[in-house]
Parts: C-alpha cells; structure tokens; sequence
C-alpha cells in the first residue's frame, strides 16, 4: 500500500514539473494590472521577481510557483526526502570565504540578536560563489531584510534597502551553474526567475527534502557551517509574500527599499553587519 502511494506521489510530482513549463496557464493575471511592478506582484514567480526577465515570464513563473507548492505539500504528505537524481552530498572539500552574518530582530524581538557563518564553496557553483562574496565584500547586505520566511522550507533575503544600490544590479545577471550538490539544509542558494536571472536574492534551505529544487537547476553555492539555529530563528509571522500571502511585495521592495518595509513590516529579521572573514 505505501509503495503504491509512493510511486503516485513521484508521479503527480513528475507531471507537475512537467506541466509547470508548459503552455497551459494555471493561473489568471489579475484584472487591471498593467505596470511592471503590478505584474510582478500579480504573478508571483517561485522565487526572484526582480528583474525584465520576469515581466516576461509571469505566466510560465506563475505555473512554476503553483506547481512547486504542491510538490512540496506532496513531499511534506507522503514523506519522500528526494525525487531529484543521486548528486554529491553537501559535503565539500573546505575552501572559499568565511562570511559572518549580524542578525538583529530574531523571533521579530527588538534587540534579539545572533550570528550565523556561511562558507562558501566555489568548487560546488564557481560564478555564484564569486558573485555572493562580492556583494558581502561590499556591503549589499547590510540592512538587508529576510522578506520571505517558510518555515520547514526556506528563508529568502538579498534585495537591498537602497533601491538606488538594487537597481545598479538589476542588469548583473549570472550564467548559470550547473547543480553539483543537493538542496540540503543549510546550503545556500541564488534565486531565480528562470535561466540566466540570478542577480541578488538568496535563499537559505531549512530542510533536507528540498532536493527536489535539483531538477529545476537551484545550484547552492555554499553553506551555513555555524548559527543554522540562528538562522531557523529569522522571523516568520508574515507568511507568504504578497498577493498570494500578507508577506512583503518583492516588486515594491525593489522600488521603495526599507522605506516601504520598515514601517509596514517591523518585525522582520535583518543583517546589521556582514564580515568577510
């Protein structure tokens, strides 16, 4: 009985991946929406949803967000840890930069405070690794917020508070990396809007079973090697970004920085200092 539960599962996952960049639309652009930041929020995309790319690809990112909550539920539901081809374990030979993230308004608690060190590990994502070690070494971080929260799933940061700042990145897109590791807890990850759009966003998995973001070339390019029960504490009550949640707007993040999310979300988590170690 739970084999053949399992092998369902593993195909209404398949099909979904299948159907997520296919023609057939499975959700509706809102009415009246006509700027580009209106559509981006109108068409949340799985993860990033900064850059032209996305205006057009709303439709195809739309599915591919659709389509990825559900694997998730389906993972969650029949406990399968991975549907993604056997890659190499997190498990790298040491080398790359210690950076040392400050994190302030853990638990969303004024004052509340810790720290967390990634290591990156550019024989896993060489391109994403140099590009992640260039914006710690400049400052983009701090003051970063963590918009994006899922509990048992991610942690999504890397649009800056200075939209003057964002925008100089906005056309800075990566080439990608081929995935070489898993999605493990604890690796972290560019976002993307599709192929060759990774710019800024991060995101931090929160659990092992999130392999099966391998298939759909989420190459991590380093880890968190000390503080993941700092980073487990990144304040998660606004939920889901917006319009599918109350969460932050990514689109209006990118156009207002801090000034549209300090007053409007308080409680997030935020990097007060980031060291290149």
């Amino acid at each position: 009985m739970m084999k053949t539960i399992g092998t369902v599962a593993l195909l209404a996952v398949q099909a979904m991946q299948v159907s997520a960049f296919s023609g057939v639309p499975s959700v509706r652009p809102a009415l009246g929406v006509h700027s580009s930041a209106a559509r981006s929020a109108a068409h949340a995309p799985l993860f990033a949803s900064s850059d032209d790319a996305v205006d057009n690809n709303n439709d195809a990112l739309s599915r591919r967000d659709a389509a990825f909550k559900m694997v998730a539920t389906t993972v969650a539901v029949t406990g399968m840890t991975s549907i993604s081809p056997s890659l190499v374990n997190a498990e790298g030979e040491d080398g790359g930069k210690l950076i040392e993230f400050t994190v302030t308004n853990l638990g969303g608690e004024e004052g509340s405070t810790g720290t967390f060190t990634v290591q990156t590990r550019p024989e896993w994502a060489p391109l994403g690794a140099e590009r992640f070690e260039t914006l710690a070494g400049n400052g983009f971080f701090e003051g970063c917020r963590v918009f994006r929260v899922l509990p048992g799933f991610i942690s999504q940061f890397g649009i800056t508070g200075d939209p003057a700042v964002q925008a100089k990145w906005k056309a800075q897109n990566l080439a990608d990396d081929p995935v070489k590791v898993s999605n493990k807890r604890g690796t972290v990850v560019f976002a993307t809007a599709g192929p060759r759009t990774r710019t800024t966003q991060l995101f931090i998995n929160l659990a092992d079973r999130n392999s099966f973001l391998d298939k759909q070339g989420f190459s991590p390019l380093g880890e968190v090697v000390s503080g993941m029960d700092v980073v487990e504490q990144f304040y998660s009550g606004y939920g889901e970004g917006a319009p599918s949640g109350k969460g932050p707007n990514q689109g209006l993040i990118q156009a207002k920085g801090n000034a549209y999310l300090a007053p409007n979300y308080p409680k997030l988590s935020y990097f007060t200092k980031v060291t290149v170690k």
